[in-house]
C-alpha cells in the first residue's frame, strides 16, 4: 500500500463478501412525523466543538442557527423542528463522552426560517456556502465538508463520488442517488463550474442496478463524468480502496487523498450539498435506514437531526422483539449505543436493532496463526504481530507493522475462525502508538 503513483488495475485490494441484506433498498425514504423534542449535540463533525448562540426560551425555526462555527475545523448547526428552546446542557454520546447540546421542544408547525439561496459566482463563494452550510461528511467520517474541497483546484485530478454503500442492510445512499439525483447533479454542475474540476467519477457497487441507472441519467450528456460500476466486495466504500479501484493510484501512509489528485466525497453529502446551493436550506435532516432483525417494519426514514433512536424506532414500528443491541451504521462499522435517548447525529446514516439471538457474542478460543486475518485486510496487515508488538509495548515495531494504516473496516475479525477482537486491538494499538509519537515529538 506504500507505492505511489498508478498501479495496474488487474489487481483488486483484498476484502471479504458479505451478506448484502438490503431490505430496505426498494423503499423510498419516507418523512417521519414531527418529534415533541430534538436534542442536537454541539459534536457531530470531526473537530472543535459549535459553540451555541441561542438560550433557554428562544423561539427557533426549521434553519436558524442555533451554535456558530468554534474554528476551521468545525462547522454550523441549525435548528431541526420549530418551538422553543427549553435545555443547554450535556448529553452522553455513543462514546461515552459528555457533550453540551440544545433541546428543542417542537411546536408541530415546522415553520422555515426566513433563508436565502446563497450566491455562488466564482470559487470562494461555493467555499463559504458549504461551509455555511453545515454539511459534513455523510457518510460517516463527519469531516467539515468545505475543508475537503478548500484546496488549489489545480490539484484536483478527479472528484470522486462515494456510492458504494458496502455495509450490510444500509440504503440509505442507494435511495438518495435514486431518489435525489438532481441534486446530486447540481452540486456536480457547481463544482464543475467554479472549481474547474473535469473528471467526475461516480463509482457504486455493481449490485446496486437502479443507482447506477439513476447516475447514467445524469451524465448521459457530460463527458466529464464516467459511472463506475465496482465489485460488491467490502470494504469497497473505503476511501483509499475507492481511489485504488477506481483510478488506480495509491495513496502513502500518512498522506490525504488530494496528495494524488483525489477528493472523494459521499453521494448523500454532494446531494444536500445541492439542495443547499438550490434552496438556501442547511443541513437539518438526514434519511437513515431503520432495520435490523428486532424491527418490527424496517424502512428508509428521514428523520430531524436531533430526534431520538426511541422516536424513529417508534416511527418503524417499534420492535418486533426485544432488542439485544442497537447501532449507529451498519454491522461492520458501527458504533453500540448506550441507550435510546441518543439522538439522529448528522453523520447517521443508518441505525439498526438487532434481537438477543442476533446479538450474542461467538465464543472466542486462542489464535491459531491461521493468517485468514492478513489474506482479509485491505491493507495487508498482520494483526497477529500487531497483537504482541502492542503487548510487549514495542512502539517502534508498531509503527513498522503500520497500524497506523489500519481503517477500522472489520475484516480481520469477520474472517477470524477463532472469534478475536482485532479491531479492538487495533484501536488500542494505534492509539498508545498515537501517544508514544506525540510524546517523542515533544521531547524534542
Amino acid at each position: 500500500m506504500e507505492k505511489k503513483g498508478r498501479t495496474s488495475m488487474a489487481f483488486s485490494l483484498h476484502g471479504i463478501h458479505v451478506p448484502h441484506r438490503k431490505n430496505t433498498a426498494n423503499m423510498v425514504a419516507v418523512r417521519m412525523n414531527t418529534p415533541a423534542t430534538v436534542t442536537i449535540p454541539m459534536v457531530m463533525h470531526i473537530g472543535k466543538p459549535a459553540t451555541p448562540v441561542v438560550k433557554v426560551g428562544d423561539h427557533v425555526d426549521v434553519g436558524t442557527l442555533i451554535a456558530e462555527q468554534n474554528g476551521y475545523i468545525s462547522s454550523p448547526i441549525y435548528a431541526s423542528v420549530s418551538g422553543k428552546v427549553t435545555k443547554i446542557a450535556d448529553t452522553l454520546l455513543s462514546n461515552g463522552s459528555m457533550v453540551p447540546a440544545i433541546t428543542i421542544e417542537s411546536d408541530g408547525a415546522m415553520t422555515s426560517a426566513a433563508l436565502e439561496i446563497p450566491k455562488v459566482d466564482n470559487r470562494e463563494d461555493l467555499i463559504a456556502a458549504i461551509k455555511a452550510s453545515g454539511i459534513v461528511g455523510l457518510g460517516g467520517a463527519g469531516f467539515p465538508t468545505y475543508v475537503k474541497f478548500d484546496v488549489d483546484p489545480e490539484r484536483i485530478e478527479e472528484l470522486i463520488i462515494n456510492g458504494a454503500e458496502c455495509e450490510p442492510y444500509i440504503t440509505s445512499d442507494t435511495r438518495t442517488m435514486i431518489d435525489n439525483a438532481y441534486d446530486i447533479d447540481f452540486a456536480i454542475k457547481a463544482f464543475k463550474k467554479h472549481l474547474g474540476i473535469k473528471k467526475i467519477i461516480i463509482a457504486i457497487e455493481n449490485n446496486k442496478k437502479e443507482a447506477i441507472a439513476a447516475m447514467r441519467d445524469i451524465a448521459i450528456d457530460d463527458g466529464d463524468i464516467s459511472v463506475v460500476p465496482l465489485k460488491a466486495v467490502y470494504p469497497q466504500g473505503g476511501e483509499k480502496v475507492m481511489i485504488y479501484h477506481t483510478t488506480g493510484k495509491v495513496v502513502p501512509g500518512g498522506k490525504l487523498p488530494i496528495d494524488v489528485g483525489c477528493i472523494v466525497c459521499n453521494c448523500s453529502t454532494m446531494a444536500a450539498i445541492g439542495r443547499y446551493l438550490a434552496t438556501g436550506m442547511p443541513l437539518v435532516e438526514r434519511t437513515v435506514t431503520v432495520d435490523g432483525s428486532a424491527v418490527a417494519s424496517p424502512k428508509n426514514v428521514v428523520a430531524p437531526i436531533g430526534t431520538s433512536l426511541a422516536d424513529v424506532f417508534e416511527f418503524a414500528g417499534g420492535f418486533s422483539s426485544e432488542p439485544g443491541k442497537v447501532l449507529y451504521g451498519g454491522p461492520m462499522m458501527g458504533i453500540a449505543v448506550p441507550s435510546l435517548d441518543v439522538p439522529i447525529l448528522k453523520n447517521t446514516n443508518a441505525v439498526l436493532a438487532f434481537n438477543k439471538k442476533d446479538s450474542k457474542p461467538r465464543k472466542m478460543t486462542p489464535c491459531i496463526r491461521c493468517g485468514a486475518c492478513t489474506n482479509t485486510c485491505p491493507f495487508g496487515l498482520n494483526p497477529a504481530l500487531i497483537l504482541d508488538a502492542y503487548e510487549n509495548e514495542n512502539m517502534e515495531m508498531l509503527a513498522k507493522l503500520r497500524v497506523d494504516l489500519c481503517m477500522e473496516c472489520g475484516c480481520c475479525a469477520y474472517g477470524c475462525p477463532a472469534n478475536r477482537p482485532i479491531m479492538q486491538n487495533h484501536k488500542l494499538a494505534k492509539a498508545a502508538l498515537r501517544e508514544y509519537l506525540a510524546k517523542e515529538e515533544n521531547s524534542k
